[in-house]
């Protein structure tokens, strides 16, 4: 287990190295990044099963791979705000970075969204996959207060901490998944989705891989549902993907 300091803050993290490595030889890296489950408890799982997706990439693909819980999910402290979590996916990338000239992104759900996002800033991101991502936050952004409390009840935030609700706002509608999208090609883009999936319709995928106006690559999973980290199809999408890119 290792760390990832960012304003101020440790947040827990695991970095795999493929079978026989040392620092600085792994020519490609990947940051991975968790989404946001909703409900009771839901933030101290977040990431679990992550680690053990790091340790697979790592020993299938020969890549580095660094996992990481946002803030306020697992064991890292603080609590949740959109602007926040991009701080903390854009300190996962710069440490990666230290140890390998290439990094690529994976996100899930709103993980794939915020993975956009900053490679879309980024442009020394080598690539992003994005599974199960939303196509755009306006619904959380119109009703800040409800996503505040889907935050407190799911235990990403304390309910006694103060929320700027425009602040909020701001941060969720500058995310815009597909226009992030869209200035990622000709660097490489998957978008994997679940056809099935009940928490962000499939036509998500769609207009991520539409924004990206043929520059992305999308795989439609047949009946599988929203949590793509545990269908091992769609994880082996991510690793073939990530072969044909290292």
């Amino acid at each position: 287990m290792t760390s990832l300091e960012v304003d101020g803050a440790r947040l827990e993290a695991h970095l795999a190295r493929p079978p026989g490595s040392v620092r600085g030889r792994a020519r490609c890296g990947l940051v991975i990044a968790h989404g946001m489950p909703v409900g009771e408890a839901a933030a101290a799982t977040a990431a679990t099963t992550l680690p053990e997706l790091a340790d697979r990439v790592a020993r299938d693909t020969g890549w580095l791979a660094l996992s990481f819980s946002f803030r306020g999910a697992g064991g890292s402290p603080g609590s949740f705000s959109p602007g926040g979590w991009l701080r903390d996916l854009g300190a996962a990338v710069a440490m990666l970075r230290d140890e390998t000239p290439s990094v690529f992104i994976a996100g899930f759900g709103l993980g794939g969204a915020l993975a956009l996002r900053v490679a879309a800033a980024d442009t020394e991101v080598g690539g992003v996959a994005a599974l199960g991502a939303p196509s755009d936050l306006e619904a959380a952004a119109s009703d800040p207060a409800r996503a505040v409390a889907c935050a407190v009840a799911s235990g990403y935030r304390k309910a006694s901490e103060p929320v700027d609700l425009a602040a909020w706002t701001e941060e969720l509608r500058a995310i815009d998944p597909s226009g992030a999208a869209a200035v990622i090609p000709p660097r490489p883009l998957l978008v994997v989705h679940g056809s099935s999936d009940a928490v962000v319709p499939v036509v998500d995928a769609r207009v991520l891989s539409d924004a990206a106006e043929g520059g992305a690559e999308l795989r439609v999973v047949g009946m599988a549902a929203h949590r793509l980290r545990h269908d091992p199809r769609a994880v082996s999408l991510l690793l073939g993907w990530l072969q044909r890119h290292g």
